[in-house]
């Protein structure tokens, strides 16, 4: 007979313990993995602790040195221009001796190598250099001598093995080698004067050179070397070598104590599985809680811009955060619990918010977000971008709306600022460019205007003679009118170009545009010996603001006809062709001139840049900007058609009237 399965209960309950267990397992191997990143972390900490100390260490030493350096630089310097030379060296040397007990000597030579005085007073047998020290020392003295200049010696060994450097210091007179000031220290008391006992007891300080030859060593350990460090000692150099150990300490009582607090407490935890359970449903009904509160911080917190507020599905408001109540200036007990109409709704526009609150509270409310003005406690009016979305609870239950508040006040008077300082711009481009044709259109306009007077004074000098012909007067007339007109037009276009209005977007005739511009710089055209072709179908109207358009095209007219003036006068053409391509049209102003470096070409547009010695670099940006806000585009492409085998061609589209 097989047997019977286990309780359902039973065995769930199996699956509840098993899974602690496991937990526990999981637990200890994780512990084991923090203890031994721990101890990394400990070594790279001592590690750590060790070169600052070392560099410490090194500062330290380089500093005396060069400390004394510069006091044996002026002694050297006092020797060679005072009098009592004697009294002054005996003064001198016996106080640097008393303040650095690593100095073993200080002697003073003449410029033969004769000795002329040592502290302390033992001097050297038979007074040569070669007695007062190895030959080390009298290469140090040799090369100060040339090189007139302090130098430190190689290290060497004296008398009980102890390991010495010494410093050359020349000593000059009227400009002239008169001694050397030779300073012997020992590396010994070096590091018994600079290396504290703090530092003693942490670390065995040890001076080596490459060969790994000892020369100095200070420490108040024992142990086993566990990790070091080097640096070069340097001054005197030569290959000496600072290289500071630190040694194994005994193990982390802490880490030990640790690690059988963690064993004991994972005992007590499978001891406490007996009595999980009795603990089973109060543990279900606790997550339930937290599900519910933390599907509320949840959508509070995932919201990016600064002010949040929740309201539930009557519209009351139910959470604002901080920095809600800091953009309207109330607090939040003043907001929570409050229902429609808000204390910062605007009462001029209590209809309209009313209205945007229901479609908010019928779901409705638009998914780009909504901008609303409100009220700030001290009256100030401000404006609000809110992003509304539904607050979903822990069951998957829609219990109201959160919404996303941000001020863009601020933002929007930037825009604002940014558009008419743009129309600014625009507008100075454009008196700019009159600026630079007013020479030209001064010649343009005096033309008809001494026809004008030729004809007024010869209709004079007909109504001063006694047969006066009313015919030729009338034909003079009509001359004096054609001329008057011709002058009007040129007037009528410097005016209409350089008037300041608001930009408006209407249908315009793309022929007349381009014909009015051909006609603006006809006489430059002249001047330049430049032609103009243009081959421009019936079109459709372009929406546009034919002023801001007359700008653009004369802006890269002129600047084609720059590029020109190093071609050949019969191939100065600029040409100038429209063809429609679905719902917009494709301007092109193609140049025969010296085309465009690609590397200049990237930055073309860009604002203050230019190719011109003095230009503004403002033309091409503006141009772009212009078709831009026509919902066009503007690019540069090299022009394969052009007889001189480089050209360029500006091309933009403009948006038929049916688009």
């Amino acid at each position: 007979m097989h047997a019977l399965p286990p309780p359902v209960s039973a065995r769930r309950l199996r699956w509840f313990l098993a899974l602690p267990k496991l937990g526990v397992v999981l637990l200890l191997a994780a512990v084991a993995a923090l203890l031994w990143l721990l101890n990394q972390n400990e070594i790279e900490e001592e590690r750590a602790g060790l070169i600052k100390d070392v560099l410490w260490l090194e500062q330290n030493l380089r500093f005396h040195l060069a400390n004394n350096e510069e006091q044996f630089q002026q002694l050297a310097y006092d020797l060679g221009t005072q009098a009592d030379r004697q009294r002054l060296f005996q003064i001198r040397a016996n106080h640097m001796l008393k303040n650095n007990p690593d100095i073993a000597q200080i002697v003073w030579f003449d410029a033969r190598h004769q000795v002329i005085d040592a502290l302390p007073g033992a001097q050297p047998a038979d007074s040569e250099l070669e007695a007062f020290g190895p030959p080390v020392t009298q290469k140090a003295f040799e090369l100060a001598s040339r090189l007139t200049k302090r130098v430190y010696s190689e290290p060497f060994f004296l008398r009980g093995n102890t390991a010495h450097f010494a410093l050359a210091v020349p000593v000059f007179a009227e400009r002239k080698l008169s001694g050397m000031l030779v300073v012997s220290y020992s590396i010994d008391a070096m590091l018994g004067n600079l290396v504290p006992w703090w530092f003693a007891e942490k670390y065995r300080v040890v001076v080596v050179n490459d060969n790994d030859v000892q020369f100095a060593a200070k420490s108040n350990i024992e142990g086993t070397p566990n990790i070091s460090y080097e640096l070069p000692f340097d001054p005197p150099g030569y290959g000496l070598i600072i290289r500071v150990t630190n040694y194994q300490s005994a193990g982390n009582p802490l880490q030990r104590l640790l690690a059988g607090a963690i064993l004991f407490l994972a005992a007590g935890v499978f001891w406490s599985l007996w009595i999980v359970r009795d603990l089973m449903k109060k543990r279900a009904l606790t997550e339930e809680a937290l599900r519910a509160e933390h599907a509320l911080r949840s959508a509070m917190e995932d919201s990016l811009t600064v002010g949040m507020r929740a309201r539930d599905l009557t519209g009351k408001i139910i959470y604002v955060n901080p920095a809600f109540c800091r953009m309207t200036g109330f607090a939040s007990d003043e907001l929570v619990g409050h229902s429609p109409p808000m204390p910062y709704w605007v009462p001029e526009q209590y209809e309209e918010t009313m209205a945007m609150h229901q479609v908010v509270m019928a779901g409705e409310a638009p998914p780009d977000g909504f901008e609303i003005t409100f009220r700030r406690k001290d009256g100030e009016h401000f404006q609000a971008l809110v992003y509304e979305a539904p607050l979903i609870d822990g069951n998957g239950q829609h219990t109201g709306w959160m919404a996303s508040v941000l001020d863009v006040t601020e933002r929007r008077r930037a825009e604002e600022l940014a558009r008419l300082q743009q129309e600014q711009l625009q507008f100075t481009s454009r008196l700019v460019t009159m600026g630079e044709m007013a020479s030209t259109l001064a010649h343009e306009l005096n033309q008809p205007l001494a026809a004008i007077a030729s004809y007024n004074t010869g209709c004079l000098n007909l109504l001063a003679s006694k047969a006066v012909d009313c015919g030729d007067i009338r034909e003079a007339l009509e001359k004096l009118g054609v001329q008057a007109q011709r002058a009007g037009r040129i007037i009528r276009r410097v005016h209409d170009f350089v008037r300041k209005s608001e930009p408006k977007r209407a249908p315009c005739a793309l022929r007349e545009i381009v014909d009015d511009c051909t006609g603006f710089v006809e006489a430059e055209m002249r001047k330049r010996h430049v032609r103009i072709e243009s081959t421009l179908p019936p079109l459709s109207p372009v929406l546009a603001d034919r002023l801001m358009l007359e700008q653009v095209l004369l802006n890269l007219i002129r600047n084609g006809m720059e590029a020109m003036s190093a071609t050949p006068e019969n191939e100065r053409v600029l040409h100038i062709s429209a063809v429609a391509s679905g719902s917009e049209v494709v301007v092109s102003v193609a140049d025969n001139g010296c085309g465009i470096a690609p590397e200049v070409r990237e930055k073309l547009f860009t604002a203050f840049f230019s190719t011109k010695q003095e230009g503004m670099g403002v033309g091409l940006s503006i141009c772009r900007s212009i078709i831009e806000f026509h919902r066009g585009r503007l690019w540069v492409e090299e022009n394969p058609q052009s007889p001189t085998g480089h050209g360029t061609i500006f091309k933009f589209t403009l948006p038929l009237e049916s688009a």
